[in-house]
C-alpha cells in the first residue's frame, strides 16, 4: 500500500522534472557506459561493466521509487485553507519563549522541506507542535533538549 503525500505545485513540478532528468539523461548514459564496457570483451572479469550494471540498477529503483511517489501525490489548493489556524501551507511567525527570539517558517510536505529557504516539515516536531493552533496558543514542542515553548504571533499564506 503506497502512502499519500501532499504537494505545492512546484514541489510537484520539480519531481517530475527529477524524474525526467534520470529517464532522459541518466539512464541514456549509463546504457553508453554498459554498451563501452561490454566491447572491451571478457565480461566475467570486466569490473567497469559490472559497476555500470549496478548503477544501472541503483538507477532503475530511483526512478521506480519516484514514480510511484508522483502517482501517489496530491495538490494541496491553498485557495481552501484557513488563516485561522496553522495548517500545511502556512507561513508561521513564531516566538521562542525563552529567549524572545522570533522565527518564521512555511509549513510543507516532508519532500519540500528546504531550512535555508524557512519550509520545515508537517512532519518535523517543531511542525506537528504548531499544527492546529492559533495565534496568541502557545505550542509545546518536545526537542532533544527538552520541552521548548513557542508562541504563534502570526499566520499566513505563502
Amino acid at each position: 500500500m503506497s502512502q499519500v503525500n501532499y504537494y505545492t505545485e512546484e514541489g510537484l513540478k520539480k519531481l517530475k522534472d527529477e524524474l525526467h532528468e534520470m529517464k532522459t539523461v541518466q539512464r541514456p548514459a549509463i546504457s553508453a557506459q554498459i554498451a563501452e564496457a561490454r566491447d572491451k570483451g571478457d565480461l566475467s572479469e570486466n569490473a567497469e561493466y559490472d559497476a555500470a550494471k549496478e548503477a544501472q540498477g541503483l538507477l532503475e529503483m530511483k526512478i521506480s521509487k519516484l514514480e510511484n511517489i508522483i502517482a501517489n501525490a496530491r495538490l494541496i489548493d491553498d485557495s481552501e485553507i484557513d488563516d485561522s489556524k496553522v495548517y500545511i501551507l502556512s507561513t508561521v511567525k513564531i516566538k521562542n519563549a525563552s529567549n524572545k527570539m522570533e522565527m518564521e517558517y512555511t509549513l510543507v510536505a516532508e519532500n519540500e522541506a528546504d531550512l535555508k529557504a524557512r519550509k520545515i516539515s508537517v512532519e518535523s516536531p517543531i511542525g506537528k507542535g504548531l499544527l492546529g493552533k492559533s495565534v496568541g496558543e502557545i505550542a509545546d514542542i518536545q526537542t532533544p533538549n527538552g520541552i521548548m515553548k513557542f508562541e504563534v504571533i502570526e499566520i499566513s499564506r505563502q
